[in-house]
């Protein structure tokens, strides 16, 4: 594509369509990137300060999810960075199981 024999309003409409395929690219990266974690979901992430965070995956927003740390803080955290702590398909929390007396 040459660009340098494109006018002022097709070089407009070439970067308007530039930026909205690279904005589904990136939610779509997001999106597949999310679908890894569920609620529940023990995680930990590496903020700025090197010192690892661990927590619950409590909620999903549109780009980031929110953690609740085992501190009691919360982080939007983009999943990118997080790092499973848990086993998909394991139980998340163990309990004691209750047999139930038969009829």
């Amino acid at each position: 594509m040459d660009i340098e024999n494109m006018s002022e309003r097709e070089l407009v409409e070439l970067n308007r369509r530039i930026v909205e395929r690279l904005k589904l690219l990136e939610k779509a990266q997001v999106n597949g990137d999310m679908m890894r974690f569920s609620q529940g979901d023990r995680v930990a992430f590496e903020p700025e300060s090197g010192v690892f965070v661990k927590g619950v995956l409590v909620k999903f927003n549109t780009k980031t999810v929110r953690i609740l740390t085992d501190e009691g803080d919360t982080w939007n955290v983009a999943p990118r960075f997080l790092r499973r702590l848990n086993k998909p398909g394991l139980e998340r929390k163990k309990g004691k199981v209750i047999p139930m007396p038969s009829q």
